[in-house]
């Protein structure tokens, strides 16, 4: 007798097996793949909020600049104007706020509300009391000491909230100082 052996068939089962083995680890790496896809994209997107949110300016000057003499002092001492939100920007944190004032004959001095508010060279004032915060619809009375600042002296003022572009702008003493100045 002649026994035949056929190995047909079973080459045929090998070939499904890794067949299904390929598909399976394919669709692993797809979903790998895409799931990495997916943290990506929205890592990406954070990140273009979080750099829209820190470019634009979310604070606006309200109002003049003003500059104060004490007594009969013939020199600006105090800065004051007044600031509020930018339409639909969030609410800031006032203690996390810093103010940098420089004039062409001095370095520039920082000014922020948690270090000054005991000195009372830096306070913030909505309707007569001391706030920490400024919301939508707020209008904030920014009030620092200066180093003596004589007439016709350029002013660089730079306000830089914790979240969003500063706020830089320039302002002169006028050429007689009296006790409440308009800087221009």
């Amino acid at each position: 007798m002649i026994s035949k052996t056929d190995d047909s068939g079973f080459t045929g089962l090998e070939a499904a097996i890794v067949l299904i083995a390929f598909v399976v680890v394919a669709a692993v790496f797809s979903y790998v793949v895409l799931g990495a896809g997916f943290f990506t994209t929205q890592k990406s997107q954070e990140t273009v909020y979080k750099g829209v949110e820190q470019a634009s300016t979310n604070i606006q000057m309200i109002g003049n600049v003003y500059g104060m003499a004490s007594g009969t002092d013939t020199t600006i001492t105090t800065i004051k104007f007044s600031l509020g939100l930018a339409p639909g920007a969030p609410a800031i944190d006032m203690t996390k706020m810093n103010i940098v004032f420089s004039t062409p004959s001095t370095a520039p001095v920082p000014y922020s509300w948690a270090t000054a508010k005991a000195s009372g060279k830096f306070q913030s004032f909505l309707a007569g009391s001391s706030v920490s915060s400024m919301n939508q619809n707020d209008q904030v009375e920014i009030s620092f000491d200066v180093a003596a600042v004589p007439a016709n002296t350029k002013m660089t003022i730079e306000i830089r909230p914790s979240v969003g572009a500063s706020l830089p702008f320039t302002k002169t003493a006028p050429a007689t100082i009296t006790k409440t100045n308009v800087l221009y």
